[in-house]
């Protein structure tokens, strides 16, 4: 719990101005109207209290169902295990980031909005269903992601680790987070964008209802392939030192603490 609340938070933190660049260029008004470089920390405050819990919770289930389901499993079931614990892990710590991140990208695309004062619209217009808005294609998004980026990191440690004789170093560790977050993140780019849409989407439009496929159906027609993929190199630079910071601090804190 702690190992992956400090993790979380470190590379919430850290990370953020590259966070608001993806969520503006991804926004239906465009990056311009959404803020621009300005306001580049708006939001903060729902990252900050939400990045805890939720990494942490991430972590306790990705772990556990790891260990569980490593009991009498083959080596070449391995990289499924990961895939199921990671999975898992999504859908629990989705629980905690959609709220979070319902207010922080609405918080993002208003820099002049404070985050109580979206959190406290949001409620009193749409109610709790609200703050849930876009947990299945958040889901969706994470689930996809988590199947390229855990199995890809915990396959490159033990390579690593392999060749050189010995398990690998908190900042090895690092590094397989970075390149299998990268390449995690550059193929989930569309479903990130529909995400986003349906977060920002008003209140009564198609893209409120949450349908996925609506709204990449609908930004294809509008914008094609840039407008899937916009966003795509802060989202890869965002999660490719994501990983880095994340995976690394989790593995040295949980180092430390064990």
């Amino acid at each position: 719990l702690k190992a992956g609340g400090i993790a979380g938070v470190s590379v919430d933190l850290i990370l953020f101005p590259l966070d608001t660049v993806k969520t503006r260029l991804q926004s239906p008004q465009g990056f311009r109207k959404a803020g621009g470089f300005r306001g580049i920390y708006a939001g903060v405050p729902s990252t900050a209290i939400g990045s805890f819990p939720n990494a942490a919770a991430f972590f306790i289930t990705y772990e556990n169902v790891k260990s569980m389901l490593h009991h009498g499993s083959t080596s070449y079931l391995t990289p499924a295990t990961h895939m199921v614990a990671a999975s898992l892990g999504e859908v629990v710590a989705c629980l905690i980031r959609v709220p979070s991140e319902v207010v922080k990208q609405r918080a993002q695309v208003s820099p002049p909005s404070s985050t109580l004062r979206i959190l406290s619209h949001t409620l009193y217009h749409e109610g709790i269903q609200g703050l849930y808005r876009g947990y299945k294609s958040t889901v969706l998004r994470e689930i996809p992601f988590s199947l390229l980026q855990f199995p890809l990191w915990e396959s490159l440690k033990d390579l690593w680790s392999w060749k050189q004789g010995h398990v690998v170093d908190s900042w090895q560790s690092a590094v397989c987070g970075a390149f299998a977050g990268g390449f995690a993140a550059a193929v989930t780019t569309p479903l990130d964008v529909a995400k986003t849409r349906i977060m920002l989407a008003k209140a009564g439009s198609s893209n409120a209802s949450g349908n996925v496929l609506a709204a990449l159906g609908g930004i294809w027609r509008t914008q094609g392939l840039s407008g899937l993929f916009a966003g795509v190199v802060p989202r890869m630079a965002a999660i490719s030192l994501g990983g880095f910071i994340f995976l690394g601090t989790y593995e040295k804190t949980r180092q430390l603490l064990l």
